[in-house]
């Protein structure tokens, strides 16, 4: 039986890479192999693990980041926030590219979407970097690197639904993960300054009568309405989380109601946004729930076929693997996943499946859902499948190809491995906030 069930997800995953729609393909052959192998009496279970999981109040928190990121990103607000940064940066060699990272991380602090991310990023600065003399793939790579940030900087989605599978505070999850997210985003700072002062001419400041010609224009005024407020609500969000003040989603309740006074004072709230906000967060999140509830048949089947003993006593007894072996291997199926299906996919059929074995090898899962943000985050930056690439190359002008971006990310997706690796291997400094 147990057999049957790594059969079960074998086929599934097969399916899903084929191209099958993930939610109806989890569901479907769950559902299929348990009328086979269990019998329909056994299904009697699934209504109330079905009520369970869509009445965990965590995942209430999903909605609502939704809104606020895309409330954030229709307000314009993106825009304003590098055209500021760019000038308090511009005298510098790379200070555009610094401003880049710098929006993608307080965006990636305010939204956690990815894709939102790299878009509008990749929509708004790519073509003013090009246009102001900077290497095409130092533009790119800083570009997509900076749009993933959204993966491990709170409050991010992925963080949210693996602090629900794995069965651990969302919370502890989001401090656990800000400290690496906003060292990588100084690392990529670091790197930008180090390549502009060797090779001067791959990222020209910007010219000081263009600077000081902006800055006659109530600079301090602009600066405070593109930093101040965003930083404010960031701070609301994060800061009542960490302080125990409100749990995740509370905070998100906080951050979709600040997100929407945020866009009313920037005078972009007209009906119509309104209108495409909740249209676009009602689809995002009936695809989420659907393949959560695809999931939730298939984690029922799986454990009914006793496919989580079978991969114990097999990992364990047979294998003898260790921990290092194991986690190894798991490492390497996520990120190779994560080439060719999204995070939320990844997150609802292997999470699930490996999540015990963890536990029964004695693992902390904190550690373990920080390490497999990180990990999804590179698999996004990762040629020639990475999602961050496809989402770049897919609003990028012209003259801009596809080597340009895979030669552009690598010195980015090395930073990446070296945190992971520095992660996996020295996990204390990640547990600074959690004591």
């Amino acid at each position: 039986m147990g057999l049957l069930a790594l059969i079960l997800f074998i086929v599934v995953f097969a399916l899903i890479l084929w191209g099958f729609p993930v939610a109806f393909t989890l569901g479907g052959i769950s559902a299929i192999f348990g009328l086979i192998f269990l019998g329909p009496d056994y299904f009697s279970f699934l209504p109330s693990r079905i009520m369970g999981t869509m009445s965990n109040p965590v995942l209430i928190a999903v909605p609502l980041f939704i809104y606020m990121g895309i409330m954030l990103e229709k307000s314009g607000l993106a825009a304003r926030m590098l055209e500021t940064m760019a000038m308090l940066f511009g005298r510098l060699r790379g200070g555009l590219a610094v401003s880049v990272v710098i929006v993608g991380a307080l965006l990636a602090a305010s939204t956690g979407i990815v894709g939102a991310t790299v878009i509008t990023m990749g929509l708004i600065s790519l073509p003013t970097m090009i246009k102001r003399g900077y290497d095409v793939p130092l533009a790119t790579g800083t570009i997509a690197a900076s749009g993933t940030l959204g993966q491990i900087i709170p409050p991010s989605i992925v963080l949210v639904l693996l602090g629900s599978v794995l069965s651990v505070s969302v919370g502890d999850l989001f401090k656990a993960a800000f400290i690496p997210g906003f060292l990588l985003v100084a690392a990529y700072i670091i790197y930008i300054l180090i390549k502009a002062s060797v090779h001067p001419e791959t990222a020209p400041a910007i010219p000081q009568e263009e600077i000081k010609a902006f800055r006659d224009k109530g600079f301090v005024k602009r600066a405070l309405m593109a930093f101040l407020l965003p930083l404010l609500l960031i701070i609301a969000v994060l800061g009542s989380i960490f302080k125990g003040i409100a749990s995740p989603t509370e905070a998100a309740a906080v951050g979709a109601l600040g997100a929407t006074i945020l866009t009313i004072i920037q005078g972009e709230f007209k009906l119509t946004v309104l209108k495409d906000v909740m249209k676009e967060t009602t689809h995002l999140t009936s695809m989420v729930f659907m393949i959560l509830l695809g999931a939730t048949t298939f984690a029922l089947v799986f454990r009914g076929m006793e496919g989580d003993d079978y991969l114990i006593s097999l990992l364990l007894d047979r294998w003898q693997l260790s921990q290092v072996g194991f986690l190894i291997i798991v490492m390497i199926i996520v990120f190779i996943a994560g080439f060719f299906i999204d995070f939320i996919e990844i997150i609802f059929i292997i999470v699930p499946v490996v999540a015990p074995i963890f536990q029964s090898y004695g693992m902390d899962l904190i550690w373990i859902g920080t390490l497999l943000a990180l990990n999804l985050q590179t698999s996004f930056l990762t040629p020639p499948f990475g999602f961050s690439l496809f989402y770049l190359k897919g609003v990028a002008p012209p003259q801009v190809k596809t080597t340009d971006i895979y030669k552009g990310i690598i010195p980015f997706l090395i930073i990446q491995v070296i945190f992971l690796v520095t992660t996996a291997l020295y996990p204390d400094y990640i547990y600074l906030l959690i004591k």
